[in-house]
């Protein structure tokens, strides 16, 4: 018997998001996940709810990017690497895209 894994469910490969990036209507909370100044690369990143309940994890890109999309409301961006952790808050409204960097 073999099994069929479907690809399609994993989380789509992180990068960067121009500042001209077409959100087609959504809210879309980017950012870039770093140590000092420097970017962390492969870190997981977590979207908390307003009441800290996980949402939706990636895995940062090779530079430390990575992207959600998500309703209008209050969010926790929690990124965790072997180099730290880290978390930053951030209010969302209208559909946009909402900056968020992320120290660990």
């Amino acid at each position: 018997m073999s099994v069929q894994v479907d690809s399609g469910c994993a989380a789509p490969a992180q990068e960067a998001t121009p500042e001209d990036f077409d959100t087609k209507g959504q809210v879309v909370i980017a950012g870039t996940v770093t140590a000092g100044s420097e970017p962390v690369s492969n870190a997981y990143v977590r979207l908390l709810d307003r009441d800290g309940e996980f949402v939706g994890e990636v895995q940062a890109s090779g530079q430390g990017e990575f992207r959600f999309y998500a309703a209008s409301g209050k969010w926790t961006v929690r990124a965790l690497h072997a180099k730290g952790k880290g978390e930053a808050v951030v209010e969302t409204d209208e559909p946009k895209v909402y900056r968020v960097a992320v120290d660990i």
